[in-house]
């Protein structure tokens, strides 16, 4: 989630908005502050790597700085916002795929990775880690983003219906159809039928 998303962090994101519209460069300092990390990880989750997901979520503020006068202060920051990185994200993507396709590396997921308490339990996590890395390439990038926002970025439905403007029922059955078509890849890379 970019951001908590009560009413006082959605009215402080608008109001730093309006600031940065008059030119106020600590008011987008701030802005930067309140939001960098979270920035970076959904760029991370979208295009698997650090080093593009840092110019990503770079250059998605620099948008913000010189889009701030078309920002609609009757809507949320955080849709607007999310909808920078994705479409920055996608556009990378493009342009990715014309040169060496690049994911994370195995030290990058730590995130990713659960109980390394012995060799084997790591070396068998990578392993699961590749894997899962593999088959997240390979799946479109909506239902990459779906996933993503889901369960890496631990969003509930409603949050997700609300950062993508789709219905909730939109955001379950993209759910529902990507996780199915994540579960036939990495049964596919398991040997399974």
């Amino acid at each position: 989630m970019i951001s908590e998303g009560n009413d006082k962090t959605m009215d402080t994101d608008m109001a730093l908005v309006t600031e940065i519209r008059k030119g106020d460069k600590k008011a987008f300092a701030e802005l930067v502050e309140r939001h960098k990390k979270t920035a970076f990880r959904i760029a991370l989750g979208l295009v698997g790597n650090k080093d593009d997901a840092f110019d990503i979520s770079q250059e998605a503020f620099l948008r913000v700085y010189r889009s701030a006068s078309t920002y609609d202060e009757k809507q949320p920051f955080q849709p607007w916002f999310y909808t920078i990185i994705a479409n920055l994200s996608r556009t990378w993507l493009r342009r990715r795929s014309r040169r060496e396709n690049r994911m994370v590396d195995l030290d990058d997921v730590s995130w990713l990775l659960v109980d390394n308490r012995t060799p084997e339990a790591a070396v068998i996590n990578k392993e699961k880690v590749a894997d899962l890395r593999q088959a997240l390439k390979e799946l479109s990038f909506e239902d990459r983003e779906i996933i993503m926002l889901q369960h890496f970025r631990g969003m509930s439905y409603d949050e997700i219906a609300q950062l993508l403007s789709i219905p909730k029922g939109t955001v379950m059955s993209r759910l529902y159809y990507a996780r199915k078509k994540l579960a036939g890849l990495m049964r596919l890379k398991n040997g399974e039928k």
